[in-house]
Parts: C-alpha cells; structure tokens; sequence
C-alpha cells in the first residue's frame, strides 16, 4: 500500500520529497544510531546470554526477569523512564551535568533508548543456542592444550555467529522503527535529534501525505536491502561453519 501511494508521486515528487536536508538528516540519524545500537547489543547480549547460560549467581533470576522488561513494558513507559533518568535534573543526568555530559535529549540518549529496547533480541536468540552447546567440545579443546579465550574464539564463538547475527538484526530492525521510547528522550529538533519516525509523524500531522508515504516507502527499501545483505552474511557464515 505504502509502494502504491509512492508510485502515484512520480520520480519527481519522491525526489523532492526526500532530498531536503531535514530528511537527510534524520536519515543520518535514525541510520546510523541502529546500526551502533545493534552493534552494542551483539556486544552486550552475548555477554549477558554467556553469564546467565553459564554461571549461578545471587540475582540470576532477577537479570533473567530483567531482560524481558522492554517486551512487557509500553514503549511510551520506557521512553518517560529512560528521560526521568537522564534529563539533566534526572537522577543519572544531575550526576553527567557537572561534567557537561548531556544524554537527554541528544542523539546519546536515542542510543541509550534503542539499546535498552533491543538488548532482549540478541539475549533471548542466543539463549538456545548456548543451552544446547556441547561442552565435550570445550573439554576435547582444553585436552588439547587450548587456552579458555583459544576455545572460545576458535569453537564456541564460530557456532554462535549466526544466532548473533540473527539477534542483532532483529534488534536492528526494531530500533530503525521505534518510536515510543525515542520520543520523549530525544527532544525532536529538526536537524539535530529528529529521527524518521517522528519526520514522518509530523508530516502526517501537517497533512504532508505525500512526503509521509516517500519516508516511509524510503525507510521500507532500505532496511529491506539492509536486512538482505545480513541474512546473506549469516547465510555465508553457516555454510563456512559446515564446511
């Protein structure tokens, strides 16, 4: 429906609907900020998927419920939380402000708020994957003279990329999206902490239908060839591991 509205603008009309600089911008924004924040929530959720796999501890249960907290809370609820914490009279924010720190409502914030509502992905998809890992593999590596960091990199790490790529995709795919917890924290200044969501809030709200459905039609062939290229990476990744 979105490709069938766009196709009634014509080359032209999505032309000069998307070349401006407030687009490009937001684009710059919304684009790169999910790629960091898939990146660091590989990162992270490998880490926490490793700890809460491998280890008991006091608290377990309570990272483990933990986790799942950006499924179950509204996005609009994380967003004022994230902002209560980081604004600069906010808890953590009077804490940077001395600093000249500045988290809420700047592009740091943003990052903070997709990182937050990804992490769960890249956890709960590797989760699996490390619970039904054989450690006689480890143990066969460690006969063999193999340090810890050698085993991990060399047999454990190989088995878990494509899970990691899949996690790290879909927390990507959700932060190129997410509109109800960046709202509130990132502030909305055209040029500055606009993201694509809120762009095309706006120009439906100014009756901009046109530029609306062009971002939106944007945003949908973009993350398609994004996603693409990922899944032929993890593709790759798995025959490489079966060879």
């Amino acid at each position: 429906m979105v490709f069938v509205k766009a196709s009634g603008l014509g080359w032209r009309g999505i032309f000069e609907a998307l070349w401006t600089s407030r687009v490009w911008a937001a684009c710059r924004l919304s684009f790169g900020l999910s790629i960091i924040a898939g990146l660091l929530n590989g990162v992270f959720g490998l880490l926490i998927a490793w700890v809460l796999t491998r280890y008991t501890f006091p608290g377990r249960r309570f990272l483990e419920a933990s986790v799942d907290l950006p499924f179950a809370m509204p996005t609009a609820v994380a967003g004022i939380a994230l902002t209560t914490l980081y604004a600069p009279n906010g808890w953590i924010g009077s804490l940077l402000k001395p600093y000249d720190i500045k988290v809420a409502f700047a592009p740091p914030g943003i990052l903070i708020a997709l990182v937050f509502i990804g992490l769960p992905f890249v956890v709960r998809t590797l989760q699996p994957v490390l619970e039904d890992f054989e450690t006689a593999q480890e143990e066969a590596s460690a006969t063999l003279g193999a340090t810890r960091w050698q085993t991990f990199r060399r047999v454990v790490f190989p088995q878990l990329v494509p899970a990691l790529i899949t996690g790290t995709t879909l927390a990507f795919a959700r932060a190129v999206g997410e509109y109800g917890s960046v709202v509130f924290i990132a502030g909305n200044m055209p040029g500055k902490t606009e993201i694509l969501p809120l762009l095309i809030i706006t120009k439906l709200e100014q009756y901009d239908y046109e530029g609306a459905t062009a971002l939106a039609a944007m945003m949908l062939v973009v993350s398609f060839v994004l996603l693409l290229v990922i899944n032929f990476l993890q593709r790759k990744t798995l025959v490489r591991n079966v060879a």
